[in-house]
This record gives structure tokens, C-alpha cells and sequence, in this order.
């Protein structure tokens, strides 16, 4: 039996409390967050204000950082130094500097996991996609489009200052809310040549970060990428990935995967599960790949979401905002 705590009791943790409940192998000793008022929302679980007194006093195996942006890198840092298991709410961390410290801390610690909750690569209808092109039988890629359009007002960051400052929250669509959206664009066109892109401020908000961002991608392989996100619209609308190959073309778009054939006849091939009483963006996949990550701890296997493969996403976000700060294409290096 794994015994386990969280840092951080922010509203995604209790996804992740839900999973630790759910799996057998796994005993959720204690929760920790800087605020008090939250000493009893875990009931029957120990609560700390302090995470270094927390590890300290609990031979934990692992650890859930569900922090804001600034604070994961510091604390999965110092959990991995006591040789802790971390999985790691995203993003990585603030920046390229962050990301390939833990890179490199997850390389020299090889019997410490390191798991980045990158979930919905997990997702039924990506999971399908995958193996579609994989297979073969549509061609190569030729183009991955990606759109993010939600809607935060301005109390979502008077409620979390954090969320407007960029060295809180190293950003602001693109590392918040369409993280996961670059992140599977890139596992779909692979190696990157070049991003071209912009970010800007749509809204009268008093915040750092920006709240629109675009780009044109130029993969290593010949396909062309576009990614658009902004939180300026007037709902959450459901996220779009859509994949061109040479002979078929593939949406995700409400949790499902549609396929349209040359005659514009749409065919379902598969859709996302959902979890009761959860935003739908969020999905059910945060348990899939939490029972993968304790999997790989029992079994001593590499089967997770490495610090390696979620620094790709931070790599993506710093070269579009480079763009459009020098109105120029970056140039991607390996």
C-alpha cells in the first residue's frame, strides 16, 4: 500500500483526492494548504499548513502538487530531493528554465518518479485518433488545427490574483487553459521547425498575462499547425482538434471523435467518458493517469508522463510569445 498526500487543495485537487480514494493500492494520509479554513474538507484525513512539516511527519511515498504555477517547481524540487514520488498538476513549471531543471532533476534521480498531469492525452477520443494515425491507412499528417475558446471574467482573477501576474502564473491562456490543446498538437505533428504567433489582450483586465493567443506552426515534417485560444468568448465552448492526413480528415470537438469521408458524411468513431458533477473540461482521464503513474511505482515500470515529454508544451508557449514580441518566426532546436 502506497501512501500518499496533496499539497494544495485548490479546486482540481479533489479530482485527484476522488482518484487516491478510488485506487485500492493507494492511502491518502494527508492534505496540506496554507489556508485554514480548509482543515475539515478532507474528512478523516490529517491536514498541515506547512508541507516540509507535513513530509516530515509522514512517511509519505508520494506526493499530488495541485499549487499555483510558481510553486511547482519549488516544491516538486524539494519533494524529489526527499526521495518522494511527485505527480505534478501542469504546468511543468513557470518557464523553459524551470522545465529543464526538473528535466534534469527527474534524469539524475531514476528511481524517483516524476508524473505531469497531462491527462488528456488519455482521453477516449485521442486515444482513438492516435492509433488511427498510427495505422497508416489515411497517409501522413498534413495539418493539425487546434481552438481553445472560453470565457473567464474579470473575478476569475480578482478571486486568484495569482492567475494575472506572469510571475505567478508564467502566463495566461496558453499555459492555464490551452496547455493541454499545444501539448497534443505537438504529440500529433511531432518535431517542430518553426512557430510564428501572437499573444494580445482582448479584454480590460487588470492583468500581466495575456488572454488571446495565436500561431502557425511548421512541423519537421512537412505539416502545417494552427493554434488559436482566447478566454474572450462569451462561454466555454467545447475544445476543437482536428487532424488533416493525406486521404481522411479527423475532428475532436464535444468529447467525440468524427471522422468525414470526400462525400461530407460524418461518422462517430469514439467518445470521452465523463465524470459526474465535474466541468466538463476537465474530463475523467486525471484517474487513468493517476492509476498509471502508481502502476509504474509498483510495478518499477517508465510508463508515465515524464518531465521530458511535458517541457514540450512550455517550449511551444515561449516561442509564440518570443514571436510576437520580435514579429518573427522562431526557429525550434531539439
Amino acid at each position: 500500500m502506497l501512501k500518499t498526500a496533496v499539497i494544495g487543495l485548490g479546486e482540481i485537487s479533489y479530482i485527484h483526492i476522488l482518484a487516491i480514494q478510488a485506487n485500492p493500492n493507494v492511502e491518502l494520509s494527508a492534505v496540506c494548504d496554507i489556508d485554514e479554513t480548509l482543515k475539515d474538507s478532507v474528512p478523516g484525513v490529517k491536514f498541515y499548513n506547512d508541507y516540509q512539516i507535513m513530509i516530515e511527519k509522514e512517511a509519505v511515498d508520494c506526493v499530488h502538487i495541485c499549487l499555483p504555477h510558481d510553486l511547482h517547481y519549488p516544491v516538486t524540487k524539494y519533494c524529489m530531493e526527499q526521495r518522494i514520488h511527485v505527480f505534478q498538476e501542469k504546468p511543468l513549471g513557470l518557464n523553459m528554465e524551470e522545465g529543464l531543471a526538473l528535466v534534469k532533476l527527474e534524469e539524475e534521480n531514476k528511481n524517483i518518479r516524476l508524473c505531469v498531469c497531462l491527462q488528456n492525452r488519455f482521453n477516449e477520443s485521442f486515444e482513438k485518433l492516435q492509433l488511427i494515425i498510427e495505422s497508416g491507412e489515411y497517409g501522413k499528417v498534413i495539418g493539425v488545427k487546434g481552438l481553445v475558446s472560453w470565457n473567464r471574467p474579470s473575478s476569475y482573477y480578482e478571486v486568484k490574483p495569482w492567475r494575472g501576474k506572469m510571475a505567478c502564473a508564467g502566463g495566461g491562456v496558453m499555459i492555464n487553459q490551452a496547455l493541454h490543446t499545444l501539448d497534443l498538437m505537438q504529440l500529433i505533428g511531432g518535431e517542430m521547425a518553426s512557430i510564428k504567433g501572437e499573444v494580445a489582450q482582448l479584454l480590460d483586465y487588470e492583468i500581466e498575462v495575456e488572454d488571446t493567443a495565436t500561431a502557425h506552426i511548421t512541423f519537421e515534417n512537412g505539416a502545417q499547425g494552427l493554434f488559436f485560444a482566447t478566454i474572450a468568448n462569451a462561454e466555454n465552448d467545447s475544445v476543437e482538434l482536428q487532424v488533416l492526413l493525406e486521404k481522411g480528415k479527423f475532428t475532436i470537438k464535444d468529447s467525440i471523435l468524427f471522422s468525414v469521408n470526400e462525400e461530407g458524411k460524418v461518422k462517430r468513431l469514439a467518445e470521452d467518458a465523463k465524470m459526474p458533477g465535474s466541468k466538463f473540461y476537465y474530463g475523467a482521464s486525471h484517474a487513468k493517469l493517476i492509476d498509471i503513474f502508481y502502476e509504474s511505482i509498483l510495478s518499477d515500470t517508465q510508463d508515465y508522463i515524464h518531465a521530458r515529454e511535458a517541457v514540450q508544451s512550455i517550449k511551444m508557449i515561449e516561442a509564440i510569445r518570443k514571436s510576437s514580441e520580435t514579429k518573427q518566426a522562431i526557429f525550434m532546436e531539439g
